[in-house]
């Protein structure tokens, strides 16, 4: 055998595989799905994230006639979650639903982070988002001038809870605390419904939530509304004023959440995923869905408590957004008793790990 021969047949064999690669994907984005999906939702069950996943998946699920299993992962204000779908198979079967923090601010955050915003495919932009500060309903302050007022006569003594730093909760509550110039104490949670939790408990001052986790907690009184970062008022909550409104037009607060599958995914996958997605955020099952979740969690956060000892580690500061913030090594090995929501544990299957308290400058 001849090189010119030896060259034609690898040329042909290189081709076959080609095509053959070519087929296949074809073939397996025809039939896609052919099993359940996995959609990772970076935050503990009961949040912002999590009730728009949930919502979502069933009506993508009833598009694409498969189930989608929902696997909340929660930890580093989304990055673990991310690192997980970052990592997955790019078959479609794996996907995730991220935000303006885990896919936008993280990486500016955290430049060490072990994906890249290239690590991801998009699609598509499922919900909305307005951010609000709520406070435990027996607060001092009730209005935005009384709170700033306060702040500043209590520097550092004020702790407002959030989903951990780099998710959108903790870009709100850095938004507000920048325009209201004042001094507070962040508190860091494995996702947003435990910081609601504990400030419907009375265990810190207010959280820092996404309207459509919080807004049926205002409604009962269970916490109040102290501003929307939104520069109209919310349907869902008519007498919550807006920032400008309250006289802190700096404010904003307006986010998003959208679906993302690993880089590599198929195209064809991808517009199935798609459609689905847009299928099911054009649904009234959808609307209906998200408006009846959040009554039914706010019912649970409001059953009898449980108490779980946590322990505090104080960071020494927080630096830039610009720098990777670095934390004291010093933590404070004394445990406290803390009451927790039952409710809250029993739908995140397991009970919150590590408060982390964050000081602005």
């Amino acid at each position: 055998m001849n090189c010119f021969t030896k060259r034609l047949l690898a040329v042909v064999a290189a081709f076959t595989f080609v095509v053959t690669a070519f087929v296949v994907t074809a073939a397996c984005a025809q039939d896609f799905p052919k099993r359940p999906i996995t959609l990772i939702v970076p935050f503990a069950a009961g949040g912002n994230s999590d009730v728009i996943a949930r919502t979502v998946a069933e009506q993508m699920g009833t598009a694409l006639g498969q189930t989608i299993v929902i696997e909340n992962i929660g930890g580093a204000g989304g990055s673990t979650a991310l690192t997980r779908a970052a990592r997955a198979e790019p078959d479609g079967y794996t996907i995730a639903i991220g935000n303006a923090g885990t896919n936008a601010a993280a990486y500016t955050i955290y430049p060490m982070l072990p994906f890249k915003p290239d690590a991801f495919v998009p699609i598509a932009v499922v919900a909305k988002t307005f951010g609000i500060v709520a406070l435990r309903k027996d607060f001092p302050a009730g209005t935005v001038r009384e709170f700033i007022a306060y702040a500043k006569s209590n520097p550092g003594k004020i702790n407002l809870g959030h989903a951990g730093v780099g998710s959108s909760n903790f870009l709100i509550c850095k938004s507000f605390v920048q325009a209201a110039g004042i001094d507070v104490t962040l508190v860091g949670y494995r996702g947003a419904a435990p910081a609601l939790t504990d400030t419907i408990g009375g265990q810190i001052d207010g959280v820092c939530d996404a309207a459509a986790s919080v807004s049926q907690s205002i409604g009962d009184r269970l916490v109040k509304g102290l501003v929307v970062g939104s520069t109209v008022r919310l349907a869902t909550l008519p007498d919550l004023p807006t920032s400008a409104e309250a006289g802190l037009p700096e404010f904003e607060a307006q986010g998003w959440n959208g679906l993302f599958a690993p880089k590599g995914t198929p195209p064809e996958i991808i517009a199935k995923l798609n459609t689905a997605a847009r299928t099911a955020v054009e649904s009234d099952g959808r609307r209906r869905s998200l408006q009846s979740s959040i009554p039914r969690l706010a019912r649970r956060w409001k059953a009898t408590r449980s108490k779980s000892a946590l322990p505090i580690c104080r960071p020494s500061h927080l630096r830039p957004m610009s720098t990777r913030p670095k934390f004291s090594s010093n933590c404070d090995a004394r445990r406290r008793e803390i009451p927790q929501a039952a409710g809250a544990a029993a739908i995140s299957g397991s009970r919150m790990s590590g408060v982390r308290r964050l000081r602005l400058a």
